[in-house]
């Protein structure tokens, strides 16, 4: 079972080709906890998983509406960017349980903010460094985490 991998992505498009490849193996239920500085690229990545899911128009990122929900793909996406929830009882007001448990794959930015909030198989992704190189660092917190990353950093491996 895959616990952590670390991969170097070079620019935009290998941010957004890492996006595609968890968007193409996302299954029902998978939640990709997103975190890195202002600038890492998480909205990029989570704008390339929109893309492999089949996500048809813009993904924007959520910061001033939190939650984003874009259907008509594959599977729906639930975007959400938890950098301006100052306390954890404000994620019920945004619907937090459901968009957890409503099926679908949820992407959440600065998701180390309230860590609890997240179910205890997930994957979660940290970017670090701006400019043209990202370090990324994948790790799973159970089986489900376990299966979407494999089939991720097997894909990238491929050249997929």
């Amino acid at each position: 079972m895959l616990n952590t991998v670390q991969l170097e992505l070079f620019g935009l498009e290998d941010t957004h080709r890492l996006g595609r490849l968890l968007g193409q193996s996302a299954q029902d239920g998978d939640v990709l906890a997103l975190d890195g500085p202002l600038g890492a690229g998480k909205t990029s990545l989570t704008q390339g998983l929109a893309a492999g899911l089949g996500v048809p128009g813009r993904v924007l990122s959520p910061t001033f509406a939190m939650v984003m929900v874009h259907e008509g793909g594959r599977l729906p996406l639930v975007h959400a960017d938890l950098y301006r929830v100052g306390d954890p009882s404000e994620l019920d007001e945004l619907g937090w349980d459901e968009h957890i448990a409503g099926g679908g794959v949820v992407a959440v930015e600065w998701a180390g903010r309230f860590p609890g909030a997240l179910p205890k198989d997930h994957l979660a992704l940290r970017l670090d460094g701006l400019g043209d190189s990202r370090d990324v660092v994948l790790e799973s917190t159970g089986p489900r985490g376990a299966r979407w990353a494999t089939a991720v950093v097997n894909g990238w491996r491929a050249g997929e």
